[in-house]
């Protein structure tokens, strides 16, 4: 039998076929036709000396030694990819590209952004709002922030700051509803994208930690953070707000949070990165001026009471 490895066309087209068990499929999806690429196989079986599949009436299956080569094809084909996204990110070594969710992009990155070029003019930030978990290899991605308890195994991950969850509205809502007891009577905005918590940050949980066991009445809920912060800056009532999302505009005077008591929560943002990479000059860079940026809004929790949650279910 030949040992030298037959040409890469030829296996490609017997990787998309074992994938999809489909000869029109996987034609489709190296854009050929089916009739070439049943020739890449019959070539690739007469280069191998036997069957590498079974055709039947309409459908297609492996032989046994189809099933012992395709893995290895499908493991070969992931390891070329990713060795050419990592050459071509090695010579586009100013870009940085980061994925966060919507909502601390546009809440907590974009208005800081402006800042960050001016330090760093030489990077290139390129950004991808959403919540999926990505592969940071796979998907060509350099930086992830996301929210919650992990783990991310395999992966770099720096811990930003402790969250924590407050009411927070406008000031004139501050003097409409001036003690716990009043806020029962406020319009309660409710954040869904926080049920996920465990032990729960909700309202109940909130009223409970400041001695107040009355069921509070929700008068609108978002299923995105930033929606739900825009209706308490719109006026539309009192948010329980996350520490990233709300430190700047109490910073600012748009937003107050009068009663000084907060809910903490285990689940944080993180810094994640590929094993490896966490020195690489502009990863570091970008790391080390997130960290430094959330350091400046750590003085809005000195005069607030963390409670812890664990109790309180």
């Amino acid at each position: 039998m030949d040992e030298r490895l037959p040409p890469l066309t030829a296996l490609r087209a017997f990787d998309a076929a074992a994938r999809h068990m489909s000869f029109q499929r996987a034609a489709a999806e190296l854009n050929v036709t089916p009739a070439a690429l049943s020739f890449q196989i019959k070539s690739l079986e007469e280069h191998f000396g036997a069957p590498l599949f079974n055709r039947l009436n309409r459908a297609v299956e492996l032989t046994e030694a189809g099933q012992v080569l395709a893995p290895g094809t499908s493991e070969g084909f992931a390891a070329l990819t990713a060795a050419w996204r990592a050459a071509r990110r090695s010579v586009e070594a100013n870009v940085l590209t980061v994925t966060a969710g919507p909502a601390f992009t546009a809440k907590w990155l974009a208005p800081r952004m402006y800042a960050f070029a001016q330090d760093h003019p030489d990077i290139e930030l390129r950004f991808t709002a959403g919540l999926r978990m990505m592969d940071l290899t796979k998907d060509e991605v350099d930086v992830a922030i996301r929210f919650g308890y992990g783990p991310d195994d395999g992966l770099f991950s720096q811990p930003l700051e402790p969250e924590w969850l407050t009411p927070v509205m406008l000031p004139e809502f501050a003097r409409r509803y001036s003690t716990p007891e009043d806020l029962l009577k406020a319009p309660l905005i409710h954040n869904s994208s926080d049920d996920f918590l465990s032990p729960p940050c909700d309202w109940p949980a909130w009223f409970r930690a400041v001695g107040i066991d009355n069921a509070p009445r929700i008068s609108s809920s978002f299923s995105q953070p930033d929606h739900a912060l825009d209706a308490a800056l719109s006026g539309a009532g009192v948010v329980l707000g996350r520490r990233a999302f709300v430190v700047k505009y109490l910073a600012d005077g748009r937003l107050v949070a009068p009663f000084k008591i907060a809910l903490g929560t285990a689940a944080k943002f993180r810094f994640l990165c590929r094993l490896g990479q966490e020195d690489r000059p502009e990863i570091a860079a970008f790391r080390e001026w997130i960290l430094a940026e959330m350091a400046k809004t750590a003085s809005c929790a000195t005069d607030m009471t963390i409670v812890p949650t664990d109790g309180l279910a």
